[in-house]
């Protein structure tokens, strides 16, 4: 998420107290709890968790180098789709478009972090309902492939790892064999694991294969920790499960990535313009003999993108032909994204590129070019392309198309600012510390938090300004060798050679995915300092007499309603163009980050389950200049055309360390 920095001066007559602010907009919410009730080592359990008894006749196999379905020859044709991108009321909707699509397999990821939000508290309620989603995709034919994790990158907050786990002692190593972690994940796993092993094939459920970790060999070469999650997975799912991995079709990747010697099987991926079948070959070798049918776990049918870039896209035909030069030979393959939905709340992830400070944080929507658009959207080129493909090699006629749902825009939305940021520090929760503290230890996982200090002032600094850069964090990485992403102020505070003491820290309460807390008084704040907006032209009124004053560029809040009627309730897109940058929440909903001035991401989206009949309410939290006019609009498409795509990003992740030198000026070193 974005964040700033600021500070306020206050003279007097001799001698000043300057009041020292440095925001900083961290992802996180929640409060850490010190990790408590561990599993006792594996080492311990001696007997598997009772599960269902196996269902006659239902057994998915690998032998003679092919997947076998009830002692079928079977061609996996699948997609990924990620339940926690997409809200529950549209699950079966975007279910039935990949049924269209021709597929017969849907993969998907398991964020720890959306379901373990607080240490030692778990969520499967809501978005977070994964066996609801594993049922719908039962009901609707499909087989499914489930990664657990626990690391899952899938360009979301830290790889999908819970933030508290950066603030736990003494420090884990993540992705590794280090004690600590390993309980962390086997409470973890000894939570998620039950649940889905009625789940299993053999069980009558749809899953019919379990990922070990994601793309380890990219990351790492610690044989004892792949080894423990996979006894770990046996031990609450069966020594029969199909337990897989997945890593980059090269030989270093596959060699530090595969697990020899646990009958785990082997899946590649690789660019979607690569000759497939010499990886193919490759794969074999890294799978036992007659063990290893081709699959491309990963066929990307578009890619990422980030702040600042122009929105990626791939060719319809191209893709559609590497996809065909898979199934022609048998070979099997997973859309990576069959739909890929969209980033609400503040899980979206981060890259790096040439170095650890070359930050590159992920747009708010997932569209990834998928054949099955953000919306839902199915009549495009993408889809057309890959449907004509998938039907030739099809053992099932495919579904007929189901037209796109329909969008619209509500129009314009006004606004009233309902309170600065420093004005609503009395109704904030705050923690004091002698040094400034991570995010993540303070327990604000996610959202925003407010570092304040004094400093006496020199006698001759009276009306110099202090200048603070802007720091901001726009979303953890989630790939490469930098995970361990704590975010906020992580080192001391110099002015003038001294270290500053004595800092509080503001915890500014906004809900994240799949946080509803029993009260907010952002909102509350927002809805008694909210005009009666039931006479539209009143608060027309009141925004136009307040056009011509001073808007403080400094973190505000503004609010604004528009009304539904009851057959009229639809998707919609907010177009944040003229604001600056920030969050959106639609009915207490947080559908995400809006940074127009760099674009490409114009419109947030925003699904009809939202919304209600009657009176809708907005809330923006402007963290740099609002829009003159205070005014949205609700329009009924996607724009990706905003901003400067030439110019480089200058984004700062977190504050390692603040100088103020003799210049008056702060410096950061990062």
């Amino acid at each position: 998420m974005v964040g700033k920095a600021m500070a306020r001066k206050r003279t007097t007559r001799a001698r000043a107290t300057f009041l020292f602010i440095v925001f900083v907009s961290l992802v996180a919410f929640g409060i850490f709890v010190p990790v408590f009730a561990l599993f006792p080592p594996l080492s311990s359990h001696h007997h598997h968790h009772s599960s269902p008894k196996t269902v006659v006749g239902r057994k998915f196999e690998i032998a003679d180098d092919k997947f076998w379905k009830d002692g079928q020859a079977f061609q996996i044709i699948g997609g990924d789709l990620h339940y926690f991108r997409v809200v529950p009321e549209y699950w079966e909707d975007r279910l039935l478009r990949a049924k269209a699509l021709g597929l017969n397999t849907i993969q998907t990821y398991v964020p720890w972090n959306l379901h373990e939000p607080i240490a030692g508290t778990f969520n499967f309620d809501g978005i977070a309902d994964l066996v609801t989603f594993l049922k719908f995709c039962q009901k609707n034919g499909f087989l499914v492939m489930l990664r657990p994790g626990p690391y899952i990158c899938g360009e979301w907050d830290l790889g999908g790892f819970p933030p508290w786990l950066l603030a736990t002692t003494p420090t884990l190593k993540l992705r590794s064999s280090d004690t600590s972690y390993l309980q962390l994940v086997e409470r973890w796993w000894g939570t998620l694991l039950p649940k889905i092993s009625p789940l299993l094939y053999e069980n009558g459920g749809p899953i019919i294969m379990v990922q070990i970790e994601n793309e380890y060999g990219s990351y790492g070469n610690d044989k004892v920790y792949l080894h423990h999650l996979v006894r770990l997975a046996k031990l609450h799912l069966g020594d029969d499960v199909i337990l897989y991995t997945t890593d980059g079709g090269t030989r270093e990747t596959l060699k530090k990535g595969t697990i020899t010697g646990d009958s785990v099987f082997s899946a590649v991926d690789f660019t979607t313009g690569d000759n497939p079948w010499p990886i193919f070959e490759l794969q074999k070798k890294f799978n036992a003999a007659g063990k290893s049918p081709p699959l491309s776990a990963e066929f990307y049918t578009g890619w990422l993108t980030h702040w600042g870039e122009k929105i990626a896209k791939t060719d319809a035909d191209f893709t559609a032909s590497a996809l065909e030069r898979i199934l022609e030979r048998n070979g099997s393959a997973v859309l990576y994204m069959a739909h890929g939905g969209t980033n609400f709340g503040f899980y979206n992830g981060a890259n790096t590129g040439a170095d650890e400070s070359d930050y590159k944080p992920d747009l708010t929507s997932y569209d990834y070019d998928a054949p099955i658009s953000e919306t839902g959207d199915i009549n495009n080129a993408k889809f057309k392309a890959l449907r004509r493909v998938i039907e030739r090699y099809s053992s099932e006629s495919l579904p007929s198309v189901p037209p796109d749902s329909e969008k619209t825009g509500y129009g314009p939305v006004h606004f009233i600012k309902t309170g600065n940021l420093l004005d609503m520090l009395p109704l904030f929760d705050v923690i004091e510390s002698e040094n400034p503290m991570t995010m993540e230890s303070v327990g604000q996982m996610f959202g925003f938090l407010l570092y304040v200090t004094e400093y006496a002032a020199k006698d001759n600094d009276n009306g110099r300004t202090l200048s603070i850069p802007k720091v901001e964090n726009m979303g953890r990485l989630n790939y490469g060798p930098y995970i361990f992403d704590s975010k906020g102020i992580l080192s001391s505070v110099y002015l003038d050679g001294t270290i500053l003491y004595k800092w509080k820290m503001y915890k500014i309460p906004l809900a994240n995915l799949n946080d509803t807390p029993r009260t907010n008084p952002i909102l509350e704040a927002s809805y008694s300092g909210f005009i009666d907006v039931t006479a539209r032209k009143r608060l027309k009124e009141k925004s136009s007499r307040i056009l011509n004053t001073h808007l403080s560029k400094e973190p505000a809040f503004y609010t604004g309603q528009f009304y539904i009627d009851k057959s009229q309730v639809k998707d919609t897109f907010i177009s944040l163009n003229g604001w600056g940058k920030g969050i959106v929440t639609v009915n207490n909903f947080n559908i995400g980050r809006f940074w127009p001035s760099v674009g490409p991401q114009c419109n947030l989206y925003v699904p009809a389950p939202i919304l209600k009949p009657g009176e809708n309410v907005v809330v923006i939290f402007e963290l740099e200049s609002p829009n003159p006019e205070l005014v949205i609009s609700s329009v009924d498409r996607p724009d990706f055309t905003c901003g400067s795509t030439s110019s480089k990003l200058n984004v700062h992740r977190q504050l390692n360390a603040i100088t103020l030198p003799n210049s008056q000026s702060l410096v950061l070193k990062l």
